[in-house]
């Protein structure tokens, strides 16, 4: 986003919700020449469909909702057998508690009635939960004006990503400062700054770091 913007820091305002749920559809496995498309209990179709779900709640909720499904374990996973279980991972997103929870709602409702159409089983277990952090108020406005004062170009942004932050932020009141990286890429060997944003990104720092402790920045 920074990339997309040509701007140099982001005022990060805090961390979104997450849900974390694993769904597992369970139909009836069988070979896949024999069984016509009417009597088959296929439980991938089923699945592909609740995938779908997922990024249409996540698209119909934005700007700032995320939906993805980035595993997925099919049973038995062979080329010739129609799956007769699938298991994959749901992963949203979202700026607030609310926002997320209506999301999930939504993919649970969608998977229950695909269930009661189709017949096949669909469990959905809740694997973890993390609440939306806000970020203290004053650190975020010591780095926009720390920014500001360096003429650095800034804007707010929400982390999608979660962080030692947001348990600091439970203790202490705290902020973050984030800067470009090429494609976006960051938490990767692909992560690249350059020495011009990554000084930026100490500058900020130290001023906000000056500025809350009291002390006049004279550099």
């Amino acid at each position: 986003m920074l990339e997309d913007n040509d701007v140099t820091i982001d005022v990060v305002q805090g961390v979104l919700s997450i849900r974390w749920f694993d769904c597992t559809v369970t139909g009836m496995e069988a070979h896949a020449g024999p069984t016509p498309m009417a009597l088959r209990k296929d439980a991938m179709q089923v699945a592909t469909h609740i995938m779908q779900e997922v990024v249409a709640s996540a698209m119909r909720h934005q700007p700032h909702g995320r939906g993805t499904v980035g595993m997925v374990q099919v049973f038995p996973n062979s080329r010739n057998v129609i799956p007769g279980r699938v298991k994959f991972s749901i992963d949203l997103r979202n700026s607030t508690d609310a926002l997320v929870d209506q999301m999930a709602d939504e993919v649970k409702a969608f998977a229950a009635s695909l269930s009661a159409q189709t017949g096949l089983n669909v469990q959905n277990d809740l694997v973890s939960s993390y609440p939306a952090q806000a970020f203290h108020d004053d650190c975020k406005n010591a780095v926009a004006s720390a920014a500001a004062k360096l003429g650095y170009s800034d804007m707010p942004v929400v982390s999608g990503a979660g962080h030692d932050a947001v348990y600091m932020a439970q203790l202490a009141p705290t902020g973050m400062i984030f800067i470009p990286c090429l494609n976006g890429i960051s938490h990767n060997e692909l992560e690249s700054a350059t020495p011009e944003h990554i000084a930026a990104g100490c500058n900020v720092l130290l001023h906000a770091m000056l500025a809350r402790a009291g002390v006049a920045a004279t550099l």
